[in-house]
């Protein structure tokens, strides 16, 4: 690297932290911390939910993938983007309307404190250990392929720090703002290195005569050890459903828009966005098999394109804007487990603390979140690979609570009882399978996205029987199902807007667009 290009990252580094702290001024309620006040518009909702998402252990993870596998990672992404879609459709605006500031608060309302207490630990535990560690040990892995001789810990506590000085600072405006420009960075990185692999391996033709068939098909067999298809029907759709709808890592950026319209048009601008990525990211990576036949690390795929061809100046904005990406999925991590910490566990012991008081606890929860993140990440060296590491702990974990989620969403009849044993057993069942998979086996090991379907079909069967035999004992206090909330002109097109503004056309677009690209590389 030349000192251009770490100038250009330097100064970054430096801009964002700046930006962090000219928000700090604006906070004197909960709201404007954790939800920047309901002002968030839908392009920024977009760019950070987009940027969010596609964090820098995503980036290696479906690089990674993209190499080793084929282009079949990349299914992770358009079913995302199905389920992005009908979020805005149905859930958004229930969500919005009932005011809602963390995801566990939800569960409180619609069963009781008992859910919400158990989905707290959960989602605290999954923001830490899995979305901030995860990110740290990317990047470090990243940065220490640039510069080895640097120990593996000096860029987890450095980056760490960065991204939890200008949280603690600027709250959800500022990660907000910073995600958006940061998007924009990643994205121009990766069309750059992209444009070059294209350059390089020629037309679809030779590519078809270098690549076997089966890295570039979406659809793969039965017996596929990364995705089978029957995982696209119902295993993939529950991990889409926890990301997009009940995470809170995602649906804060949602719970802080200014109104229903701008929430469900930024939720479909991020769908919208993720499909490129097949084009820029992991289909680059597959043809990097041409570039590079032997490559010891799949996971560091993209690092070779970049430092191998891309020019001075160039290399420093892209390394920038992978450098974003990790900063935007620790500081959303870090946002969504302060707010769950604060508004749902620490409240409920002091209820009567000020605004300010609260304010305080979460900015506190911040550097304790990121520093025991900062002390897991190197363990994550342990599990067989980075992705599966991702999203084989989701399989185990988040299926009772999608299962909660759904069924309180769209069967009134659902009880507070049936919620938490549906928790409670969905998750032994998931700690079973997971020391079956892992450790012992009972019996014969089952994929991971085989064992989320499982698990999603025991709570869900959990969910039916008990709310069958009991009843509600305390009335919630929002609706039992979205469909008790009025939902007229959902999907009728408003007589205020053109047809070409309104959100179920973008919608629509989206999904047209997933058929064609399925259907082309099925």
């Amino acid at each position: 690297m030349s000192a251009l290009d770490l100038t250009i990252i330097a100064l970054y580094l430096l801009f964002i932290t700046w930006r962090g702290f000219q928000e700090a001024q604006t906070h004197n309620t909960t709201d404007d911390f954790f939800l920047a006040d309901h002002t968030l518009s839908w392009p920024l909702i977009g760019l950070s939910l987009y940027a969010t998402n596609i964090s820098i252990s995503s980036i290696i993870g479906l690089a990674g993938s993209g190499y080793k596998t084929g282009i079949s990672v990349f299914n992770y992404e358009w079913t995302g983007s199905v389920i992005l879609v009908l979020f805005a459709i149905f859930i958004v605006p229930y969500y919005l309307r009932h005011q809602l500031i963390t995801m566990p608060e939800f569960l409180e309302r619609r069963y009781d404190s008992r859910s919400r207490t158990y989905f707290s630990f959960i989602s605290i535990a999954i923001n830490v250990f899995i979305d901030i560690a995860g990110s740290l040990y990317a990047s470090s892995l990243f940065l220490k392929g640039i510069f080895p001789e640097i120990d593996l810990y000096v860029f987890i506590i450095g980056m760490a720090m960065v991204s939890g000085l200008y949280t603690v600072a600027g709250g959800l405006r500022a990660v907000v703002i910073t995600d958006s420009i940061q998007a924009i960075l990643l994205t121009f990185g990766s069309i750059a290195v992209a444009a070059i692999v294209y350059n390089e391996v020629g037309s679809w033709n030779e590519i078809q005569q270098q690549i076997a068939p089966e890295f570039l098909s979406l659809i793969r067999p039965l017996d596929d050890e990364v995705i089978p298809w029957p995982t696209l029907l119902i295993s993939l759709p529950i991990l889409g459903f926890y990301f997009a709808c009940s995470n809170q890592y995602m649906v804060q950026r949602v719970l802080g828009a200014k109104s229903i319209d701008a929430g469900r048009k930024g939720v479909i601008f991020a769908a919208a966005l993720k499909l490129p990525l097949l084009f820029i990211i992991v289909l680059p990576a597959t043809l990097g098999r041409i570039i590079y036949p032997d490559l010891a690390n799949p996971n560091l795929i993209f690092p070779e394109l970049m430092l191998d061809f891309l020019p001075a100046g160039i290399l420093g904005i892209v390394l920038t804007g992978f450098v974003a990406a990790l900063m935007s999925s620790i500081d959303s991590a870090l946002t969504a487990a302060s707010s769950i910490a604060t508004l749902d566990l620490y409240k409920k012991v002091r209820p009567g603390s000020s605004q300010k008081h609260l304010i305080k606890v979460g900015k506190v929860f911040i550097l304790v979140a990121v520093f025991a993140a900062s002390l897991w990440a190197p363990f994550i060296n342990q599990f067989p690979t980075l992705w599966e590491y991702l999203q084989a702990v989701l399989s185990y974990i988040s299926p009772p609570v999608v299962t909660c989620f759904i069924f309180g969403l769209f069967w009134s009849k659902a009880t507070a009882n049936s919620s938490f044993y549906s928790l409670i057993l969905g998750g032994l069942m998931g700690i079973f399978l997971m020391i079956n998979n892992y450790f012992y086996h009972f019996v014969p090991p089952i994929h991971y996205l085989y064992s989320a379907t499982i698990i999603f079909i025991f709570s869900s069967a959990v969910m039916i029987i008990t709310s069958i035999f009991t009843k509600n004992k305390v009335k919630h206090s929002i609706p039992g199902s979205v469909w008790q909330l009025s939902l007229t002109g959902t999907l009728s097109l408003s007589k205020k807007n053109p047809w070409y503004r309104s959100y179920q056309f973008y919608g629509a677009l989206v999904c047209f667009i997933i058929v064609l690209i399925v259907y082309l590389f099925r």
